[in-house]
């Protein structure tokens, strides 16, 4: 049935049922105006993103849910970024009338599915009908009484430290762009990323001075911090380790691994700087260090092939 056939609130009631229970933030869910979610503190952390069929993903790569799921992820990964732990997403759907109902459903399952692994609730948003797809998400989320981490307070001296992975999803994206479908491990990763979620709030009790979801490249977001900051940092590229089958893919399709590693984006790793000789929260590792000057450079030189992603470079 398409979206044409339930019209605009038959597939809101179809979408609202499979978004399960709202979580213990929430006072009102999706049936309102407007919902009422809790900050506990009095201050609501918020960030947005458009997704948009055909540049940020391809319905004949990833199935509704897969595609429901990055895009909650590329918003929550950006709360936890700020040291805060999401509440809610708001979501607002542009598609062709041809769509297919079921699709949306699935696709609502996916965002509850990873709101749900920080204990965030999908609130509400908006439907309307356009040629092309598109997804909105807004992420709320609340800090706990803690200082926001913000992207300007690294300091020469400092250590860089990731947590989670990178090079996953960007090589599962030229894999699925060559026309493959394996390594699964690559193509899954692509999928649905796997976010760590909880190091963000570790970071902040743990003193970290900046810090960024690493969403468009490593290379690229660190370089957002030393502008912020006004700092130098150098990446230690030995402190990236090749897997095996990213090694092999990248044989297979003439691709420098450490590209993926240092440039590639959409793992949603979570990148900071911390004192020096400060202890690091478990799942935290060195990657490299803060100097004076600017600019970010690997192994100290200027890295030579793309840092990251620009939509409007590309």
């Amino acid at each position: 049935m398409s979206i044409r056939q339930t019209g605009e609130f038959g597939l809101i009631s179809r979408v609202v049922s499979r978004l399960g229970e709202p979580g213990p933030a929430v006072l009102l869910g999706p049936g309102d105006d407007a919902a009422l979610v809790v900050a506990s503190d009095g201050r609501v952390v918020a960030s947005t993103d458009l997704l948009v069929e055909g540049r940020h993903f391809r319905r004949d790569w990833a199935d509704a849910s897969d595609i429901g799921r990055r895009a909650a992820a590329a918003n929550l990964a950006d709360i936890a970024a700020m040291g805060g732990t999401a509440t809610a997403l708001l979501v607002g759907l542009c598609a062709p009338a041809d769509l297919d109902a079921g699709w949306a459903e699935l696709l609502a399952e996916g965002l509850a599915e990873e709101a749900g692994l920080v204990g965030a609730s999908v609130v509400g948003g908006d439907m309307t009908s356009g040629p092309t797809l598109m997804i909105a998400v807004t992420a709320l989320g609340d800090l706990h009484g803690l200082a926001p981490v913000r992207r300007d307070g690294a300091r020469p001296g400092d250590l860089v430290a990731m947590a989670g992975r990178t090079g996953y999803a960007a090589a599962g994206y030229t894999v699925l762009s060559r026309g493959f479908r394996t390594p699964k491990v690559l193509v899954d990763a692509y999928r649905r990323p796997e976010v760590p979620y909880a190091h963000g709030p570790a970071a902040g009790r743990a003193g970290a001075t900046s810090m960024i979801d690493v969403s468009d490249g490593l290379l690229a977001d660190l370089g957002h911090i030393a502008d912020a900051s006004r700092v130098h940092i150098d990446v230690l590229k030995d402190a990236f380790v090749v897997p095996d089958q990213m090694r092999d893919a990248a044989l297979a399709l003439g691709v420098d691994p450490y590209q993926w590693l240092l440039a590639g984006g959409d793992d949603h790793a979570l990148a900071a700087t911390f004192p020096e000789g400060a202890p690091l929260p478990e799942g935290w590792r060195v990657i490299g260090k803060v100097g004076t000057g600017s600019d970010v450079t690997v192994d100290g030189r200027p890295w030579s092939g793309a840092t990251g992603w620009d939509h409007f470079r590309v």
